[in-house]
């Protein structure tokens, strides 16, 4: 089976330059409902047999969205394991805030994920993230079995560079080795053993918005 991971569309704390984490929920921009809808159909013709989305709004509306585009009849279901990493203090600040306040966190967090320590700004870890979403896609795997089986996962930026990462087995330290996800873009994973393995199909594609997705799109 295959699940198909999207970012949320970008926000305006995404144009802001500002850690948004777990709690910060800011609405999605204008542009982003043509970028939604351009996933969608995209996506048109995909027979997926789940929709599950963070609960934090920016996410549920780009699921919802998606649906919409596709002529789905599943309903959305919210699932905290998708939630977006909890980065504590730092949540709110813009990055050059945050990187004043506490440079070692900013640093480590996306460039050594094996020495980021989310505790001491009462936040998550990578472990933790990387636990959650394994639960969420093991769990899928198991309860949709069939080779054709496919569901929609809309989360976050840096909760999915964690959760695809431990999903393909990388080492912490390299668990962001594929890089930053754009807003509104499409990585597929799929297994062939009902979860306990994963392999790469499409990683960060956006091919589908015909625009460039540089800059804010992939923060």
């Amino acid at each position: 089976m295959q699940i198909y991971f999207v970012r949320h569309g970008k926000t305006e704390w995404n144009l802001e330059r500002r850690f948004q984490g777990a709690h910060g929920d800011s609405p999605l921009l204008a542009e982003s409902l043509n970028d939604i809808e351009k996933l969608g159909n995209h996506l048109k013709g995909t027979n997926f047999n789940g929709i599950y989305s963070s609960p934090l709004k920016r996410a549920f509306d780009t699921a919802n969205g998606i649906k919409k585009a596709i002529s789905s009849d599943l309903s959305v279901k919210k699932d905290e394991r998708l939630r977006e990493f909890d980065m504590g203090l730092m949540e709110g600040l813009k990055f050059d805030e945050a990187s004043a306040k506490f440079p070692k966190q900013v640093d480590d967090i996306w460039n050594r994920p094996d020495k980021y320590d989310g505790k001491s700004i009462q936040g998550e870890n990578y472990p933790d993230v990387i636990s959650r979403g394994k639960s969420f896609a093991t769990e899928k795997a198991s309860q949709f079995t069939g080779v054709d089986d496919k569901v929609l996962a809309v989360s976050h930026g840096a909760a999915l560079g964690a959760i695809m990462g431990g999903l393909l087995g990388y080492p912490l330290k390299d668990v962001r080795c594929n890089g930053p996800l754009s807003n509104t873009s499409l990585t597929i994973l799929e297994t062939l053993d009902q979860g306990a393995t994963f392999k790469l199909i499409v990683w960060n594609d956006t091919s589908f918005l015909e625009r460039d997705t540089s800059g804010t799109d992939a923060l």
